[in-house]
């Protein structure tokens, strides 16, 4: 079956056009390129279609209890849906600063209604961010304008209004992509604001990488305990997290037994 697309409505100025496709039951969403931005699965909107977004929610691991979420870039709401399902008591807020993009997730990817539970904000999430002071478990950011990764989120100044907004457990999650010539200076500016506390969890395809800063050491390093964890999360989230113990084992530095953060 060929993949049905259509545009929505024009761009507005300044910002990608968004497009949405389907093909068989996944609906994905398009920002101004080929390149899918985000996916869901008509038949079982809370899965988590694209390998980067479940790896991204390998976080879990270490605060698989998170009370409050902020989530910067919305696309087609693949986090809120997931949030809504598996993390139910969790306050969710998605930051985006394309009012397109909202009214098409609103229309076309079955968000969860709007409440107590969760909030949809018309925002530049780099300036919205600096509202929080130690009050977020989770800050996750997924922002691409169609072609390459938002420079607004990448600056060691931004990463400084993030490690503020996160609770002491709290955690940074962010989407990369390890092709970009940029990569490994993103990733030391976050070292360095996060003092060395940065885990890489390469996803399962496409060279995305879901990289990690957490406001202090998590108290879970043990590789054998993490295993443990993992295998009960699995049955809790239908994700994969012993494999992405065993990337995050692979890709980081390690003793015998323990990461090393």
């Amino acid at each position: 079956m060929h993949p049905f697309r259509r545009r929505v409505r024009g761009a507005i100025e300044h910002m990608p056009e968004v497009e949405i496709s389907e093909e068989g039951s996944i609906r994905s969403l398009h920002l101004g390129s080929e390149t899918i931005q985000s996916s869901m699965d008509l038949d079982d909107p809370a899965d988590l279609v694209l390998s980067y977004s479940r790896a991204m929610m390998g976080f879990l691991l270490f605060n698989p209890d998170p009370r409050h979420i902020l989530q910067i870039g919305l696309g087609g709401g693949s986090f809120a849906r997931f949030i809504d399902e598996y993390l139910p008591d969790a306050v969710s807020v998605a930051v985006d600063i394309n009012p397109q993009v909202i009214a098409v997730a609103r229309a076309f990817f079955q968000l969860p209604e709007e409440g107590d539970f969760f909030e949809i904000v018309e925002a530049d999430g780099a300036d919205y961010v600096k509202i929080f002071r130690g009050s977020t478990d989770a800050i996750l950011v997924d922002g691409f304008d169609g072609l390459q990764i938002v420079d607004a989120l990448t600056t060691e100044d931004f990463f400084e209004d993030c490690k503020r907004a996160l609770s002491p457990k709290g955690v940074f999650v962010t989407n990369w992509w390890s092709g970009d010539k940029r990569y490994h200076t993103f990733v030391e500016r976050l070292l360095s604001v996060f003092e060395g506390r940065v885990l890489e969890l390469p996803a399962a395809t496409h060279g995305n990488v879901a990289v990690m800063a957490f406001r202090q050491s998590p108290t879970l390093t043990h590789l054998e305990a993490l295993k443990a964890r993992a295998e009960e999360l699995e049955g809790q989230f239908g994700l994969e997290f012993g494999e992405f113990v065993s990337r995050i084992k692979m890709t980081n530095q390690c003793s015998a037994n323990h990461l090393l953060l």
